[in-house]
């Protein structure tokens, strides 16, 4: 496995324990509908929750939110259609990013951007 997935999957851990500190309920993570792919579904009283999950080792080029961009954002949009219809529900559902930047195996930050598109 790469440094980078390794990286990516620690995030991943980082924010859905930092989500169920915050009181949600993680219903998957890395939910797949078809070629698209949802790092982390959440529920948090009458949302539904799609979050992306962007982790960096250092403040390189970019901060980690930085990175979803406008053909991200669509497919998640578009995962989150998929989601609805294989779950249909009357819950309002919503788009967040957590950023994770880590200093070797430290988390240095973490930001959570609920509404974030």
């Amino acid at each position: 496995m790469s440094k980078h997935s390794k990286i990516g999957i620690k995030g991943e851990e980082i924010a859905s324990t930092f989500l169920l500190n915050k009181g949600y309920n993680i219903l998957f993570r890395n939910w797949r509908y078809g070629k698209k792919e949802v790092d982390i579904i959440a529920a948090k009283k009458d949302l539904i929750v799609f979050v992306e999950v962007k982790t960096r080792s250092r403040e390189q080029f970019q901060y980690p939110e930085e990175a979803v961009n406008k053909k991200k954002q669509l497919l998640l949009k578009a995962a989150a259609e998929g989601y609805a219809d294989q779950y249909p529900s009357r819950q309002n559902i919503r788009f967040d990013i957590v950023s994770v930047l880590m200093d070797g195996e430290h988390i240095k930050e973490i930001v959570h951007f609920e509404e974030a598109f």
